[in-house]
């Protein structure tokens, strides 16, 4: 809070003073859940505390840690590997693979497990064939490793956040000029020893970042830890909270997770420090793709069915089986087309704000000639990295401080109560959602912006336009195509929140994916099955688009040569 008070002092050398002054503001309400969490950790939690610095918390980081490294370095082989694959070599279904590999994005982390539970039940799809195929009958006489377990929730996790290490590994294989790696074929090396002696390091800016972003959901996720038993510090948030109706205790556990995501921002940007790629000034061209036969062809083959497979056909397939038996022998429960109506109108509503929130930051920055729009954005732009758990908890103090001071102010002036205004409302959550996905919405629509000539602002000013209104008038209708594209994926990702959800949700009220929850903790995966289905076809929507856009523009890029760093 000192420093974006330091950049208010700042701001009013700004060109466009009101634009930075709203994105300061902008700015102090993300942080404001970060500063509450502080101030509710030093609050007295009673004799909490040492029952959880001595049986709760050295538990948890240690799975946490665990989950995180496990999950790091799988997401780097499995994206960088394929990436490769799929940019450096010819085989049977590699355009195929190419988006493919893209779908487990549409597929939550927590509906992954929810879809495995049931497919690796004893009494399973999985199991059940492999005994017939034995010919064993009894239940006991054959059974998997149980899916609940650390190491099951790392594959699982590592099979849907891959795409991550793999979207960013793939661009910047194709921007590496040919002439790099046939210096290195011509000096002897190997496909596998140009791979990880020339390429991978080109590359490797990006992989971090993209495992880093892979990290970040693992450490966010609540619903996969905790329905496969793995008690991560995300669990022991929300138990502590619910389960010993202890908010301190929980904001001390947040502090941890928040200082964990702080640790793990700082070893990505300490991973890519000095590292600089650039394509040179002249044209290049990317790498012509080696042609695999044989046994290669085959095992870069089964290379990218495999994650393809564990993480999106298989349980796609399954959810939309049992969706199928569900809706054929009872139909379309009416909580179901509720609570997909509520899901569908928080996303909705979140999704308006968050891209009316980006506009003014993208705009301030364009107008800000200072730096202090800038840093107020890139301030505004850590919610991303805030997990949904600590997010909750920080906002209960901001929240329950704006609804006494309305409530004093409304009886002053009218004699009349307002009540809980935001805390335990609707409202609530969407402010959680706005928080957590401004920077998807904020970073597309800056982009949008950048290729906007200035000349257009000149020529509207010069014409007696407004700032405002040269917004409303010129940019907006050219920033239609980023708009769309961050509305899209703002809507998504709210669809798919959970953690943020259950803590904020109003009492009574429920979501695709908190029903989703509910039956997973019941056990009855079955009834789940229509709404896990419906957030994965909802899902489906970006990653396709995404899939689609993103091998033209890399192919230029591969052309005319590139950076990263």
């Amino acid at each position: 809070m000192q420093a974006i008070r330091s950049l208010a002092r700042t701001a009013r050398t700004s060109d466009g003073y009101g634009w930075t002054m709203a994105a300061l503001l902008i700015a102090a309400v993300v942080m404001s859940p970060v500063t509450a969490l502080i101030v509710i950790a030093f609050e007295d939690s009673g004799d909490l505390w040492p029952h959880l610095a001595a049986y709760v918390l050295p538990f948890a980081l240690q799975q946490t840690a665990a989950l995180l490294l496990g999950v790091g370095l799988l997401t780097f082989m499995i994206g960088a590997g394929t990436a490769w694959l799929v940019t450096a070599c010819k085989f049977p279904g590699r355009s195929f693979f190419d988006w493919a590999l893209l779908l487990p994005l549409a597929v939550p982390t927590y509906i992954v497990a929810f879809a495995y539970l049931d497919v690796l039940h004893p009494l399973g799809p999985i199991q059940t064939a492999i005994r017939a195929l034995l010919g064993i009958t009894d239940v006991r006489g054959f059974s998997l490793p149980d899916v609940r377990s650390l190491p099951g929730c790392i594959l699982l996790l590592s099979f849907v956040l891959y795409p991550y290490v793999y979207l960013p590994a793939r661009a910047l294989f194709l921007m590496q000029s040919a002439s790099v790696l046939e210096v290195a074929r011509t000096l002897g090396a190997s496909g596998a020893r140009t791979f990880f002696r020339v390429a991978l390091p080109l590359a490797r800016p990006a992989i971090v970042v993209g495992a880093t972003l892979a990290m970040l959901e693992a450490l966010n996720d609540i619903g996969a830890s905790e329905f496969l038993g793995v008690r991560t510090l995300t669990v022991s948030i929300y138990a502590t909270w619910l389960n010993r109706s202890s908010l301190p205790g929980a904001a001390q556990i947040a502090l941890f997770m928040l200082a964990a995501v702080v640790l793990l921002v700082l070893a990505e940007r300490w991973a890519r420090r000095n590292q600089r790629y650039s394509g040179g000034t002249r044209k290049s061209h990317p790498p012509s793709p080696l042609q695999l036969s044989g046994i290669s062809a085959f095992g870069a083959f089964v290379a990218c069915l495999l994650p393809l497979l564990a993480g999106f056909v298989i349980p796609a397939a399954h959810l939309a089986h049992e969706a199928w038996v569900r809706i054929a022998q009872f139909g379309l429960s009416p909580n179901l087309i509720l609570e997909a109506r509520n899901s569908v109108l928080f996303a909705a509503a979140a999704t308006a704000v968050t891209l009316m929130l980006g506009t003014v930051l993208a705009y301030a920055v364009r107008l800000d000639r200072t730096g202090t729009a800038i840093s107020a954005t890139r301030i505004a732009s850590l919610g991303y990295a805030i997990p949904g758990t600590v997010l909750a908890v920080g906002l209960l103090t901001p929240l329950a401080a704006f609804d006494n001071f309305a409530d004093s102010v409304s009886r002053q002036l009218f004699g009349i109560g307002t009540g809980l205004l935001i805390s335990g409302s609707g409202a609530a959550l969407v402010l959680a959602y706005v928080i957590r996905f401004l920077t998807i919405s904020t970073g597309g629509i800056e982009a949008g912006f950048a290729k906007i000539s200035h000349n257009l602002d000149a020529a509207a000013r010069n014409l007696g336009e407004t700032k405002f209104g040269t917004v409303r008038r010129v940019h907006l209708p050219l920033l239609g195509p980023a708009l769309g594209a961050a509305a899209i994926l703002v809507f998504v990702d709210c669809m798919k929140e959970l953690p943020a959800t259950l803590l904020l949700r109003p009492f009574g009220f429920e979501t695709l994916s908190t029903h989703i929850y509910a039956e997973a903790s019941r056990g009855t995966y079955e009834d789940g099955a229509v709404a896990a289905l419906l957030i994965v076809l909802a899902g489906l929507v970006p990653v396709i688009l995404l899939a689609r856009m993103s091998r033209p523009l890399m192919v230029l890029s591969g052309r005319t040569g590139g950076s990263a760093g």
